[in-house]
C-alpha cells in the first residue's frame, strides 16, 4: 500500500484533532499526518496526543508525521509553509483547510439574555450576541478574518497545487460553518473590514469560493473539493469570555435545544469531524460537490450527515476577486521565503 499525505490545518483545535483522530479510523493505508500550528511546542503537544490515540486503536495505523509552522495572516508564513511542502513531498492526498480565526471582543450578556429567553433554538444555533470587532487588518495590509479564513488558505492551495495534481484524486476539504449565509456578506467589502460579523462573513466567502472553483479543480487535475461544516460544538476559541457558570450553562442549553429538535447541536469535537471526513470518502456521483455537507445528529446523538443546498450567488464575483489578488500577491513576494523550521 502507498503511504498516504494528509495535511490538517488548525491541527492545535478541538476539530482539527477530532479530525486527525477519524482520519486515522476512516484510512487504513500507511499515513503521513502533517500538523499545523503557529508555534512549535503546540506541535509537540498535539503529536504526542495523536500518537496516544492511534496507539489505542484497535488495529494502529502506520503512522508518520511532519509539521508545519503556518500562520495563515502571514503570506511569507504561507509562502515558506508551501516551500518546505513542495520540497518534502511528491504529492498529497488530503488537505483539510480548518481555519476558523475571529476578531472577537466580548459578549453581549443583555441581548444573550434576551435571545436565550425568547427563542432559545435560535439562540443556540445562530447567536447575534457574539461583539466582533471592525476594521482589523493583518500586518499585510489585508483584512485579518478575510486572510485567515479564507485568502491565506485559498492562497496556500494555490502554492501546493502541483503536489495536489500528482496525487491523482487528491480531496480538498473547506469548513465552512452554519452561519454562513448570504446576509453576512457584501460584495463591496470583500475583505471583511467593514463587517460586524466578519467571521460569518468569512464563511460565506468560503462556499462562494468553493462554488466557484470545484469544477475546474477538478478538470485541470483530478482534484476533488467539498466544503462542509461541523455544526455546533464546544469550541475553545470563545472560552475566555465564559465562566465556570455560564460554559455550562451554554452546554445545558445545548442538550436542550438538541432535545427540541436541532440536528446542529453535535456537542462533541469528535462528533462535529463527520462531515469532514464524509468528504474524504463521498462519492462524486451520489453526493455532489455542489452541496454542502453538515455534521448532525439525532436527540440522543446519534451522527448523521445532512446535505445543504448553496446559494452560489456571487461566486464568479468572488473568484475573479481572489485571482486578481492572487496573481497580485505572486508578484509581491515572488521572492520572499523563509524557512518556517527554524522559527
Amino acid at each position: 500500500m502507498s503511504r498516504k499525505v494528509a495535511v490538517v490545518t488548525g491541527t492545535n483545535s478541538n476539530l482539527g484533532l477530532n479530525i486527525s483522530y477519524r482520519l486515522l479510523e476512516a484510512v487504513t493505508d500507511p499515513i503521513t499526518l502533517v500538523v499545523t500550528s503557529r508555534t512549535l511546542p503546540r506541535v509537540k503537544e498535539v503529536i504526542d496526543t495523536i500518537k496516544e490515540f492511534n496507539s489505542k486503536l484497535p488495529s494502529p495505523r502506520d503512522l508518520e508525521f511532519d509539521y508545519l509552522l503556518v500562520d495563515f495572516t502571514d503570506i511569507v508564513s504561507i509562502i515558506s509553509a508551501a516551500y518546505d511542502l513542495n520540497n518534502s513531498y511528491d504529492q498529497i492526498n488530503y488537505l483539510f483547510i480548518n481555519a476558523a480565526q475571529g476578531v472577537y471582543d466580548g459578549i453581549d450578556w443583555i441581548g444573550a439574555t434576551k435571545q436565550v429567553l425568547t427563542n432559545p433554538v435560535q439562540s443556540a444555533t445562530f447567536p447575534t450576541y457574539k461583539i466582533q470587532r471592525v476594521g482589523v487588518q493583518s500586518k499585510d495590509g489585508l483584512g485579518l478574518v478575510f486572510q485567515a479564513n479564507v485568502f491565506g488558505p485559498y492562497y496556500f492551495i494555490h502554492r501546493i497545487s502541483r503536489l495536489l495534481e500528482n496525487a491523482n484524486g487528491a480531496r480538498i476539504v473547506w469548513i465552512s460553518s452554519i452561519m454562513s449565509d448570504s446576509k453576512y456578506l457584501s460584495l463591496e467589502d470583500m475583505q471583511l473590514l467593514k463587517s460586524d460579523v466578519s467571521y460569518e462573513g468569512s464563511k460565506r466567502l468560503v462556499d462562494l469560493l468553493h462554488s466557484a472553483t470545484y469544477k475546474q479543480l477538478l478538470k485541470q487535475g483530478n482534484i476533488i473539493q467539498y466544503v462542509c461544516h461541523p455544526g455546533i460544538f464546544t469550541s475553545l476559541s470563545f472560552m475566555k469570555y465564559l465562566n465556570v457558570f455560564t460554559y455550562y450553562g451554554m452546554l445545558l442549553l445545548f442538550y436542550v435545544v438538541r432535545f427540541l429538535g436541532s440536528p446542529w447541536h453535535n456537542i462533541t469535537g469528535y462528533t462535529a469531524a463527520n462531515a469532514p471526513l464524509f468528504c474524504i470518502k463521498s462519492d462524486i456521483q451520489s453526493d455532489p460537490q455542489n452541496l454542502k455537507y453538515g455534521s448532525a445528529c439525532s436527540k440522543k446523538g446519534v451522527e448523521y450527515v445532512k446535505a445543504q443546498e448553496i446559494d452560489d450567488i456571487g461566486a464568479s464575483d468572488v473568484l475573479q476577486y481572489f485571482e486578481a489578488l492572487r496573481d497580485g500577491t505572486d508578484e509581491k513576494f515572488k521572492d520572499q521565503i523563509l524557512e518556517t523550521r527554524t522559527r
